[in-house]
């Protein structure tokens, strides 16, 4: 074998530190600075070894990498959603992955469908991987499993939910207050009689809208119809279901709040399925793709998802980086957004 010739190997094995080094004419101590990016190296052999890496097609184990330095850092972060599906989990799952690209580190994703027991076992798949930290939307409403890797050293943030019974960072919406900004927005078109639609109030988020939108028609003197409530689940098949069976109610509903952003695709799918798109106000609570281009577009209260993902991810990497401060929960605020659903005035009219 020439030094110009890769080495032969079995063709399911992955090339080696030693076989890069043959191929290079160099130790294997040579290789192992090069790869680990040591300066000193001179500049004609490192060009010489990354040669003959890529020709091998050689990637270093990161794994080994991070045990050889003692620090036991593996550049990993684990990063639990509900639904990767979901275009709210997809946008704060591609902001965390922004951040932690800046420091080179992977992010190794999972879904959660609002199941605590599947919760723990993908944290705890997770942990056993080594990932250097976690960030959590939680489908439980106990955390407490995660005292002891707490005290061990994990690190973990929780956003959108706060975790239960265990003290830890957590960003989340301000949940209640967007709701009763939607509310509020639906009275001043004159509606009194405003549907709720939403996921199942056992989730915390879920059970924050629900409080902001009692509480809104509360300050407006309205008690709050139990018969034009529904909780739903998260699926657009019993949205739709839901949306249908308000609107045949003898006394229907003048306009509806839905307060998911899966909740508000079934709910216009109904609308529209019975003419009503141009006559029922509507609101939701998280914006969604397509929302701007229907006709009426969907008003929305939006959330910040950039902020929630890059306010969780910086406060990771900060107790990565040694921040020692007690656990604290960041509110991020939510904004309106007007786009012609919200502005139905109650009669059918369209306000300006």
């Amino acid at each position: 074998m020439t030094q110009d010739e890769p080495p032969s190997r079995s063709p399911r094995s992955r090339p080696t530190m030693r076989e890069v080094a043959a191929l290079a004419g160099v130790a294997i101590k040579t290789v192992s600075r090069v790869v680990n990016g040591v300066p000193t190296v001179d500049p004609a052999i490192a060009a010489r070894v990354r040669a003959a890496a890529d020709k091998l097609g050689y990637r270093p184990n990161l794994t080994a990498s991070s045990l050889r330095r003692g620090d036991g850092r593996t550049a990993t972060i684990g990063m639990l959603v509900e639904d990767a599906a979901n275009p709210f989990s997809a946008a704060l799952t591609r902001t965390v992955e922004n951040v932690a690209r800046e420091r080179s580190v992977v992010v190794l994703v999972g879904s959660l469908d609002e199941d605590p027991a599947r919760e723990r076992e993908l944290t705890r798949a997770l942990i056993d991987r080594r990932v250097d930290g976690l960030v959590i939307v939680p489908a439980g409403r106990d955390q407490s499993y995660l005292i002891s890797e707490q005290s061990s050293g994990t690190c973990m943030v929780f956003v959108d939910r706060e975790a239960g019974l265990l003290d830890a960072d957590a960003v989340v919406s301000d949940n209640r207050r967007g709701a009763v900004t939607a509310v509020n927005h639906l009275l001043a078109a004159g509606h009194r009689r405003i549907a709720y639609v939403g996921d199942r109030a056992s989730i915390p988020t879920a059970a924050q809208r629900f409080d902001g939108y009692r509480h809104a028609l509360e300050l407006a003197h309205i008690g709050c119809d139990d018969g034009i409530v529904r909780h739903t689940g998260s699926s657009e098949a019993s949205a739709i279901a839901a949306t249908e069976q308000l609107l045949s109610l003898p006394n229907p509903p003048t306009a509806l709040f839905t307060s998911q952003n899966f909740v508000t695709i079934g709910a216009v799918r109904a609308l529209r399925a019975l003419g009503l798109q141009d006559t029922v106000a509507h609101v939701g609570f998280d914006d969604f793709p397509l929302a701007d281009i229907l006709s009426p577009g969907i008003s929305v209260i939006a959330q910040d998802v950039e902020q929630l993902g890059r306010t969780a991810a910086e406060m990771l990497f900060s107790r990565l980086d040694g921040d020692a401060s007690p656990a604290r929960t960041v509110t991020v605020p939510t904004r309106l957004i007007q786009r012609g659903s919200g502005e139905i005035a109650a009669g059918g009219s369209r306000r300006d």
